[in-house]
């Protein structure tokens, strides 16, 4: 069988068990005032509450198939369900033909004889889901006797059931009592034996469950513990139902079959239907609305035209009501369906919604980012989500919700590839014009991964992220800049202080030492004191060379007064590797903008004298379209971009540059030589 077919089988059967316990349901209220036998489903809390029940079983077979029409478990509640639906269904169908109103409709005796025959099905179901919960095969092939077991019980059960029903067609609802001979007694035997054997199989299903559990991990022992919490809950219930028929009970065993419905479905929901939301939804949501046209059809054809005793033309007010009220019920129906299928992420399109809502708003930087974590979590049902943005050559951890929990460490970048994650259960790069400026990454529980309505909710709030992270990193990029421009200038005031105090100072003091020596030497000696002067003569150029030297280190003389090139062209002459400086056309510039450029180029006259081993250096300086273009090339070893870091004094080039609004490009490859160009804005005017 395809995977097509399964999933249109388990629909079809599914549906048609719906509507048959909703159509017992019916009749049970039409027949509320008929005198029926006491040991049949009768209009009353518990046997309704118990028929409502039910219809939880063909439900959870069609969820279970639709997603993995290979488990076994899903077919389970299909078959339950069906077999369910006929016999409450058959016997409903029975009493009013029979009972209530004879002869009113056909077929009544053999819709009793199906109902009476079919209780061992989901009898037999039961064990079976003990044995197969949750993957849908046994535990072990140890366990194949018990299967086999089952299917000697389930044979004895319906040749039993097959013959106490055949025994009592003429009276269907004594039940085995009815039936009298030797066949009826044989049947009654079979059955007791089957009972006992069904309890034995059933405790060593329970015993299957617990070796389970203890081989299992990760996902499937969550599994179990979801099922085998709601089975005791429903097994201590069924056990005071042995002993009491109150009302009370009743609603105990029902609620208990409640929880045990709804942690099977949390179970293969949360961990092996990963995909399976909006068909939980949608049958949410229409099934609300099969009760609600079921109800007031009910309500108005059955009671309120039996009340008025007009029949005639009711059931086109009751399709008048319907057709006012459908959409108002169906948009309140989805709502609910939303809460119960997503809680508290509520739809994708909602969280979508919100993040926008949140991006029109003011908040700070941080608090945006946090806010899009929170989100991001909220709605994949994460146990954590972090946005990474991108600063410089690495990744760094921009928020993380929930915020009490561990910041992750940066991850360096190789080229332009998003990194790996390591922990994260997806993780999804946010670009905006074609630029990596970070990721968002969310962990779920262990082997739990996300479903598509989860992938896709992920890649759209990526999509409407790529604003807002690059307007947090513009930020970031300032934040750091100005941090290192403030380290850089602590750095250069302390190397100042050490020059100072190391060279000039001692310089000084040596020579106020050698004044005062020669001064007492000249009483005594005029041609020593002569010598030591001219000497000293010598140490006052060497101090004088030194404070020139720390004061063109601060801001150039020649850079004042002559401007760019001319400086540019005397630190070339200097250079240990021979450059080649051009420099015509362009003007004088504001100091600030002079200086960058200047110990720019400084910067990169350095870096290749230290690293480039080039023949050549060529200084470029142009002015171009309201820019001033800075280019250092040379014809060195070159390296490769993608898997070098640029050093500090490139960052230091870059941050003199942007604090001016302008930026640095660098361009290299192995035997190729490095470009280094700056673009600067001149202000003109």
């Amino acid at each position: 069988m395809t995977t097509w077919t399964a999933r249109r089988l388990a629909w079809s059967v599914g549906i048609a068990s719906i509507v048959l316990l909703v159509a017992a349901l019916v009749l049970m209220f039409v027949d509320r005032e008929s005198d029926l036998p006491s040991n049949v489903g009768i209009w009353s809390a518990a046997d309704v509450a118990d028929l409502i029940v039910n219809i939880g079983v063909p439900i959870l077979g069609i969820v279970i198939v639709n997603k993995a029409p290979r488990n076994a478990i899903g077919w389970v509640f299909i078959v339950a369900g069906a077999a369910l639906a006929l016999a409450i269904f058959g016997q409903a169908y029975a009493l009013h033909v029979l009972v209530a109103d004879p002869g009113s409709l056909p077929a009544g005796r053999a819709l009793a004889w199906l109902s009476n025959v079919l209780w061992p099905i989901p009898i037999v179901c039961l064990t079976l889901l003990f044995l197969l919960f949750p993957t849908g095969h046994l535990p072990s092939p140890r366990w194949r006797p018990v299967v086999w077991l089952v299917g000697v019980i389930f044979g004895l059960l319906t040749a039993a059931s097959l013959t106490l029903a055949t025994a009592s067609w003429s009276d269907p609802f004594e039940g085995i009592n009815v039936a009298a001979g030797s066949a009826g007694d044989v049947a009654r035997v079979a059955i007791v034996f089957a009972v006992l054997g069904e309890i034995v199989a059933l405790l060593l299903s329970v015993v299957s469950l617990v070796f389970r559990y203890r081989r299992s991990t990760g996902a499937e022992r969550l599994q179990l513990k979801w099922f085998v919490s709601a089975a005791a809950v429903a097994a201590v219930a069924f056990s005071v139902g042995f002993f009491s028929d109150s009302a009370v009970v009743s609603a105990i065993v029902s609620i208990s079959l409640v929880f045990l419905y709804v942690a099977i479905g949390i179970a293969m929901l949360k961990h092996n239907l990963y995909d399976i939301d909006l068909i939980i939804n949608k049958t949410i949501t229409y099934g609300a609305l099969a009760a609600f046209i079921t109800a007031i059809y009910v309500i108005v054809v059955v009671v309120i035209g039996a009340f008025i005793g007009v029949t005639e033309g009711v059931s086109l007010v009751a399709t008048a009501i319907v057709a006012v009220a459908f959409q108002p019920i169906r948009r309140q129906a989805q709502q609910i369906a939303n809460r119960l299928v997503y809680g508290e992420r509520a739809t994708p399109y909602e969280v979508l919604s919100r993040f926008s809502e949140h991006v029109g708003e003011t908040y700070s930087g941080e608090d945006i980012l946090v806010r899009m974590a929170r989100l991001l979590a909220e709605g994949t049902g994460a146990t954590s989500a972090v946005v990474w943005l991108r600063v410089g050559d690495e990744i760094r951890p921009a928020a993380t919700w929930p915020t009490n929990g561990a910041m992750a460490t940066a991850i360096p970048l190789v080229a332009d590839d998003p990194p790996v994650v390591d922990g994260a259960t997806a993780s999804i790069p946010v670009r905006h014009q074609g630029e990596l400026l970070g990721l968002l990454t969310v962990t779920k529980p262990p082997n739990e991964a996300l479903s598509p309505v989860e992938e896709k909710l992920v890649a759209d709030l990526a999509g409407q992220a790529g604003l807002v992270l690059a307007n947090s990193r513009l930020i970031e990029d300032l934040r750091a800049s100005r941090q290192r421009l403030v380290a850089a200038q602590d750095a250069e005031r302390r190397r100042l202080e050490r020059n100072l105090h190391d060279g000039a100072q001692q310089q000084l003091v040596a020579l106020a030492v050698r004044l005062r020596l020669a001064r007492s030497t000249a009483s005594k000696d005029l041609a020593e004191a002569d010598r030591m002067l001219e000497q000293l003569e010598g140490d006052v150029t060497d101090a004088l060379e030194n404070l020139r030297e720390l004061a063109r280190g601060v801001y150039p003389p020649l850079l004042a007064d002559q401007g760019l090139a001319a400086a540019i062209d005397a630190q070339a002459r200097r250079s240990p590797v021979p450059v080649r400086v051009e420099a015509d056309g362009i003007g004088r510039y504001p100091q600030e903008l002079e200086t960058a450029v200047y110990f720019c180029t400084l910067e990169a006259l350095q870096n290749a004298a230290k690293y480039s081993e080039a023949d050549e250096v060529a200084v470029t300086l142009l002015e171009d379209d309201g820019e001033l273009v800075l280019s250092i090339r040379d014809d060195g070893r070159g390296f490769d971009r993608a898997t070098t870091r640029l050093g500090g004094g490139l960052q230091n080039m870059a941050d003199r540059l942007a604090a001016l609004g302008g930026t640095i490009t660098v361009r290299s490859r192995p035997g190729a030589g490095t470009t280094i160009e700056g673009h600067v804005p001149v202000r003109t005017g």
